[in-house]
């Protein structure tokens, strides 16, 4: 009997009289547009333009909490060997954030290069429940900047009251929050003002980290959605983020905003791979 894993990570065992042929097939295609990357690249670029207030390295895993502010800063990002059998691995990552009051959440990959379909199929045997599952998108930097972003967009370095009013993510604005937000290599936020004492009319991030510029948190305002704004905010911040010597874009956007993934495909993003987080049994929603 031979054994074969899938691309889902289930393991099958198939009487070797039964095959007539066989062939290794790569986790994604040899040509793909874009930016052309490895999963541990853009999950390092990306941890560290999100990063977490507090880490602990559990072997090559990183565990990190942030005070409950975001699933991507409050997860375990399981790149490489934990030093130990994955229920012992597991068990500490569970005992790790009960100590801070937080539910157990392990980030995984699937659909990419060097992604980790076998880690994710073997947390959900294990009872691990997917919660999200989300794209990471890639694109070339200059065209975003080929459009002039229209008059009224500034950039800062620290989110603003504007800003905040405009971020659907928060609602009391903690420490913790803000040291995510401005967490990164080079951060810069985008706003689009609505008038004095009011929220911003369109907002967004961006933190530049070598080649790579990462966007993140573009929101309009609903009562003016349709007008180019957050096609404006882009182009503001890729144009930045080109003179800081970044050339490619990623981006991070959960599957069921299809208005968001569809703009982002207009602006020539394509999916490199889809993240997931699971959730510890036995941890309340």
């Amino acid at each position: 009997m031979l054994s074969i894993t899938r691309r889902s990570g289930e393991s099958v065992r198939v009487a070797e009289a039964a095959l007539a042929a066989a062939k290794t097939v790569p986790a994604a295609p040899a040509r793909r547009r874009g930016p052309a990357a490895s999963y541990a690249e853009l999950a390092r670029v990306a941890a560290r333009g999100w990063p977490p207030v507090e880490s602990e390295r559990l072997g090559e895993w990183e565990l990190r909490a942030a005070a409950g502010f975001t699933r991507r800063a409050n997860s375990v990002l399981p790149l490489g060997d934990p030093g130990t059998d994955l229920p012992e691995a597991l068990a500490a990552v569970v005992r790790w954030y009960a100590a801070r009051g937080l539910p157990a959440y392990v980030q995984t990959a699937t659909g990419g290069e060097g992604t980790q379909e076998r880690l994710a199929a073997r947390l959900e045997e294990l009872g691990w429940a997917r919660e999200v599952s989300a794209e990471l998108r890639t694109g070339a930097l200059a065209p975003l900047a080929d459009r002039a972003p229209g008059a009224g967009v500034r950039l800062v370095r620290e989110p603003d009251a504007a800003w905040l009013s405009r971020y659907q993510r928060v609602g009391e604005v903690r420490p913790e929050v803000t040291a995510v937000l401005t967490g990164g290599p080079s951060v810069w936020f985008a706003v689009v003002d609505g008038g004095p004492g009011s929220p911003a009319r369109a907002i967004g991030r961006c933190v530049v980290d070598g080649r790579w510029a990462g966007f993140a948190a573009v929101e309009v305002d609903p009562e003016h959605r349709r007008r180019g704004l957050a096609s404006d905010v882009m182009a503001a911040l890729a144009a930045r983020a080109l003179d800081e010597g970044a050339s490619a874009a990623w981006l991070q956007v959960e599957r069921e905003n299809t208005a968001a993934r569809a703009m982002y495909e207009r602006s020539g993003f394509t999916v490199h791979h889809h993240y997931h987080h699971h959730r510890a049994p036995g941890d309340g929603a």
